[in-house]
């Protein structure tokens, strides 16, 4: 790792080594969330302001960011001054055009451009099934290969998010993904830890469906990992890589999140940290939308700040330092 770049990471880090960051780059999730709650005014709006509200409010409590060019600038500018920045490089999405899920960039946006926002990182989000089509997944190693590239060239941490899916399965909450969960996120892993990626930091699932682990599940009938085989999945993930690799949330409840952590830890996983979204501050898109903006400030002041609070407590407790990954 370039000096500039163990900079950029420190930038990103609590003064620990641990990546406490909060996502809000969510776009299409967002519109659809504030639909849900019955939102009938100007969206991009709503969105712009929505996004200034959650940065100013939670980043005193994140070591960083992750915020869209599109809809996030004005929130970027209003964040504290001493978190970091990561900007996302993708459109929101996936091409429905074609099979494969492919991905594609925000097209005026640029590596050199997002440096240019004054961003201590790029992400870049990448849907991905190990068993699809070779010619499928090899468009998609290139693409991964050009950003990796572009990240070089201007000297700036690249975090890959990974999400995986079955092709022959839509739905990624059914008992039978989970059963396949597991494998296709390890060797997804696996698969982009290759130095010709040049990936800096991976942005990762965890390896199961917790709501399928022993002990997690509603019932006996909903359990498809024993908690010694869900503890060794989590093991097998960290072995699998020598890359930091941080945690997203996927939407679960903050307590949820919470509790995955500690057990991740209990597997003796060396994560490096999180950027966890909407675990944080899904609950305030309602409040915005019925009750307004100053409503919202009152909810992320005390509950919004009592779930990140509570989650960094877990993140000091139970995550690793990514500087003992780095040379």
């Amino acid at each position: 790792m370039t000096e500039k770049k163990r900079r950029s990471m420190k930038q990103l880090s609590t003064k620990d080594g641990f990546i406490a960051a909060l996502a809000i780059d969510q776009r299409g999730a967002l519109k659809k969330m504030l639909a849900k709650e019955g939102f009938t005014g100007d969206e991009t709006k709503a969105i712009i302001e929505f996004k200034e509200l959650v940065s100013k409010e939670l980043t005193p409590y994140s070591s960083s960011i992750l915020l869209d060019p599109e809809y996030g600038l004005q929130a970027s500018k209003v964040r504290d001054a001493d978190a970091g920045l990561l900007l996302a490089y993708e459109q929101t999405g996936y091409d429905t055009t074609e099979v494969g899920r492919f991905p594609d960039l925000i097209t005026d946006l640029s590596v050199l451009r997002i440096r240019e926002e004054n961003a201590d990182a790029v992400k870049f989000l990448l849907y991905y099934d190990v068993d699809e089509d070779k010619e499928i997944n090899e468009r998609k190693h290139a693409f991964v290969e050009r950003i990796g590239s572009e990240c070089v060239a201007e000297d700036i941490p690249f975090y890959l998010e990974l999400l995986s899916y079955d092709a022959k399965n839509d739905d990624n909450s059914s008992k039978e993904f989970a059963k396949l969960k597991p494998r296709k996120v390890n060797e997804m892993m696996k698969e982009f830890s290759k130095d010709r990626y040049h990936v800096d930091v991976l942005k990762v699932e965890v390896p199961v469906n917790m709501n399928y682990v022993e002990g997690f599940a509603e019932n006996d009938t909903d359990v498809v990992y024993t908690r010694e085989e869900a503890l060794a999945h989590f093991k097998d993930q960290s072995d699998i890589t020598d890359l930091p690799f941080i945690f997203l949330s996927a939407g679960v409840s903050a307590e949820l999140f919470q509790e995955t952590l500690r057990f991740a830890k209990e597997a003796d996983s060396t994560f490096n940290g999180v950027l966890c979204g909407r675990a944080t501050w899904k609950d305030g898109v309602a409040v915005y939308v019925k009750d307004g903006p100053d409503a919202a400030v009152e909810w992320l002041r005390t509950q919004g700040r009592q779930n990140i609070e509570e989650l960094n407590e877990v993140i000091n407790d139970t995550a690793t330092s990514w500087e003992t990954k780095v040379k």
